[in-house]
Order: C-alpha cells, then sequence, then structure tokens
C-alpha cells in the first residue's frame, strides 16, 4: 500500500506491505501477499497504522486475558487510554476519558464489532481513525461521515497472526528478534514479596489491564488503574520517577473528575511498571494517589528499600519477573 508520506511530509517514498527474505539475505516487500487489514473509508498514513497495529494487539490481548470488551486510545504509539467493560461501546468510552486531553485526536482500537452504540459516542469525538475487527451497517455509515467523509476506518482480520521473527530498519541497519508473544496472566502475580499480601481478585484484573496496556506503550512506562481503566499513563520517560509522576498526576486528574460514590472513601489503586523501580521514591509517589496494589519486575539493587517503602504505605507489591520494554 502506498502512502502519502512517511513519519514526517518529507519523507517520500512511503509504503507498507508484508516483507519477505530473498536469497542474498536481503528483505523486499512481497506484492502477492495480502495485509491483514482492510481500509474500509479514508486514507492512513505512517503514523496511523503504527497507532492502529499496536492498539489492535493491546485490545485484542486484553480480551483475551479478562474475557471482556476492550477498548484503547493511542496517540504518537503508546495508549492515552485503556479500558476493559461489558459492551464495545462502554469500554470505549471508560478509554476515552482516562485522559481526555491526550486522547484528543486520537486512534482508536476496539476488540469487537464496532456497533451503531459506539459509533454514536465517537461521532463527536476529534479523532484521526478506528480500527476493529468488523463494523455494523449503521455504524459504518456514522463513521464514514467523519471529517467531511475522510475519516479512516480499518477492518482487521481478528484471525491474523504475524511471523514468530519481527525486523526493523535502523540508519540501514536490521534488527531481527522473536516477537514479544509472553503471555501476561494472574500466574504473574506471585505471592507479594511485601508485609500486606492479599491482593484481591478485582486489585488482580487491574493488575492485568495496566500491566498489557504497558506491554504496548513506550518504556519507560508506569500505569495506574482502577476498575478495569488505566487511569494514568506515564510513557516513554528516562526516568521511572518522571513516569511515576506523570502518570500518577493523570490518575489524580481522573480521581478529581470521579470522585466515589461516598465522599470518605479511599479508592486503591492498582499500579505496574514495565522495569524494576531502582528507588524508594517511586513507591513515595505512588502512595500520595493512592496506590495499595503494585506489580513489577523487580532485581533492583534496592530492592529492599523498595519493599520497605511499601510496608512503610501498607501497600502490597509482587515480583513479576518480567520486563515488558517496548521500542
Amino acid at each position: 500500500m502506498e502512502l502519502k508520506y512517511g513519519v514526517n511530509p518529507y519523507q517520500k517514498p512511503a509504503r507498507v506491505g508484508i516483507l519477505t527474505a530473498i536469497d542474498n539475505g536481503q528483505l523486499t516487500i512481497d506484492n502477492d501477499s495480502e495485509l491483514p487489514f482492510a481500509v474500509l473509508n479514508g486514507k492512513p498514513g505512517y503514523i496511523n497504522l503504527l497507532d492502529a497495529l499496536n492498539s489492535w494487539q493491546l485490545v485484542r490481548e486484553l480480551k483475551v486475558a479478562t474475557g471482556k470488551a476492550a477498548a484503547a486510545s493511542f496517540k504518537h504509539v503508546s495508549p492515552a487510554g485503556a479500558a476493559i467493560a461489558g459492551t464495545i461501546a462502554e469500554a470505549y468510552r471508560q478509554a476515552r476519558y482516562c485522559d481526555p486531553v491526550s486522547s484528543y485526536g486520537d486512534w482508536i482500537a476496539l476488540s469487537d464489532t464496532c456497533d451503531e452504540a459506539t459509533a454514536k459516542i465517537i461521532r463527536p469525538m476529534v479523532s484521526d481513525g478506528i480500527i476493529a475487527p468488523g463494523f455494523s451497517a449503521p455504524a459504518l455509515e456514522i463513521l464514514k461521515g467523519k471529517k467531511k467523509g475522510n475519516y479512516t476506518v480499518l477492518s482487521i482480520d481478528a484471525n491474523y497472526e504475524p511471523p514468530e521473527i519481527e525486523r526493523k530498519d535502523v540508519f540501514g541497519v536490521t534488527f531481527e528478534q522473536a516477537r514479544n508473544n509472553i503471555k501476561i496472566t494472574r500466574d504473574l502475580l506471585k505471592t507479594p514479596v511485601t508485609k500486606a499480601w492479599n491482593i484481591p481478585d478485582s486489585a488482580k484484573l487491574d493488575l492485568l489491564v495496566a500491566m498489557i496496556t504497558l506491554k504496548y506503550t513506550q518504556s519507560n512506562s508506569v500505569c495506574y488503574a482502577l476498575d478495569g481503566k488505566a487511569i494514568g499513563i506515564g510513557a516513554g520517560q528516562q526516568s521511572r520517577l518522571a513516569c511515576t509522576q506523570i502518570a500518577g498526576d493523570k490518575a489524580d486528574e481522573w480521581l478529581s473528575r470521579n470522585p466515589p460514590a461516598k465522599p470518605s472513601t479511599r479508592q486503591e489503586i492498582a499500579l505496574a511498571s514495565d522495569a524494576f523501580f531502582p528507588f524508594a521514591d517511586n513507591i513515595d509517589r505512588a502512595a500520595k494517589s493512592g496506590v495499595k496494589y503494585i506489580a513489577q519486575p523487580g532485581g533492583s539493587i534496592r530492592d529492599v528499600d523498595v519493599i520497605y517503602a511499601c510496608d512503610k504505605y501498607g501497600i502490597a507489591m509482587c515480583f513479576t519477573d518480567t520486563r515488558l520494554f517496548q521500542h
């Protein structure tokens, strides 16, 4: 598929396709291989497709792990919000309002067929496009009317599985690695290493949402989750403390917009980190936002200090032994 341009307008030519190796080891696009998605409306750009393919993987994995409809709101190849719910319409509504400022002009991913109710929620939103495994006829007509008829709508083959090996090119050098196919399940939530040891099922569900969200977030990254929603995401920072602060500020803002039914109720937040916490200051910041449950890989030379900080705040923390970098 020929694209208008690449990441920037001056990066031409640009195209996407399926890569295959030829005899001399060089890579070429196989013009006979069909893409796993179809363009139903509009014309996707380079960044649109990066968002689409990453966000689709996120919502597909969320649905498999939780059994619920999942939606994500993506910006610049990282989620601004992600959520699970009983219906796909509610999942997207929740995902969009995790961080409505960052979601302005988002790319939308749905785990299930986009129905009319979901399309009506999307219609007034400022958004670049959507990917889903299917669209009802009324939903497609609604979405085709967005952006003066230029709204991008992609239908993804839900059964498509990519090759086990993935490649990318940087400065003329081709990188190759096994795809990140690790399954994020409750099995990763081992017995907490802290004095607080009980993690209820509701918190485990939130930790799954947070970890799967991080798997498709540019690293370094930290995610706060509550009631099946990623309410604060700190992405792409050089400092893990900055990730924790940014995500915590977003979570605080979400909490201010969504106070508990009983004013005296303290909502207990779950937090996941894509790599270990190097210092206890991350825990200090997390505690300010009401974090009570943490999942992180562990492995820092200061793990004892981090555990001590959790004990001070009554936080239950488990080590997953699983790093979730995305680059």
